[in-house]
């Protein structure tokens, strides 16, 4: 999916790969603010959410829980697309002059305000429809970021930290299938190597 991107606008594109390599949730995404990015050290710090209401129409909120303020680590590839964007921003909000209302938001309309959150789900919808996809959702990229880190043996309490659970138990209890299916490959694999003497030797001489 990632190498189809390569036509679309940028603000999808960095969109995408950060959901990708991130796991946040939609509102968090939306929330995002150059200031949360550390390029030096190529963290994004997620502080704040933004949401939309019938009633109250955009509006910025406090993360869903206090464990969701946190801190991720991003891949120096993501932090090199990031400055590709803001250079982009910066040179569109020149020219649209006094039009341009300055938030400091990552994604953001055509005249600097907050982007819409059913924005990215429409055009990612497109998308998918344009390129023969099956689409699931923008929550899908965050079930799969978890799932990734689950079946390469992340310890659980670093996989709630990312996705920004209260409770361990809460991801827990969402990916306990992926789980078992992952203590089941760690217990093969080490019956692969010391369920025979000569493996069992093998290491312990090691």
């Amino acid at each position: 999916m990632l190498c189809l991107l390569e036509h679309e606008p940028m603000k999808y594109r960095v969109f995408v790969h950060i959901l990708v390599y991130s796991g946040l949730r939609r509102g968090e995404m939306l929330g995002l603010e150059w200031k949360d990015i550390d390029f030096e050290n190529c963290v994004i710090t997620i502080r704040r959410t933004s949401n939309y209401t019938g009633k109250r129409g955009n509006y910025t909120d406090q993360t869903k829980t206090r464990k969701s303020r946190r801190a991720l680590k991003l891949p120096q590839h993501i932090m090199e697309l990031l400055q590709t964007f803001r250079a982009e921003q910066d040179d569109h909000a020149l020219k649209c002059g006094d039009q341009w209302v300055e938030t400091d938001r990552l994604f953001t309309k055509w005249n600097g305000e907050p982007m819409y959150n059913g924005q990215p789900y429409s055009w990612l919808k497109d998308f998918c429809k344009r390129n023969e996809l099956p689409f699931y959702g923008i929550h899908a990229f965050r079930h799969t970021y978890a799932s990734i880190l689950v079946n390469q043996g992340v310890d659980i309490v670093a996989v709630s930290f990312s996705l920004g659970h209260s409770q361990v138990s809460t991801t827990s209890n969402i990916y306990c299938h992926m789980l078992d299916n992952a203590r089941a490959k760690a217990a093969n694999a080490i019956s692969s190597v010391l369920d025979t003497d000569s493996g069992f030797d093998a290491q312990i001489s090691k």
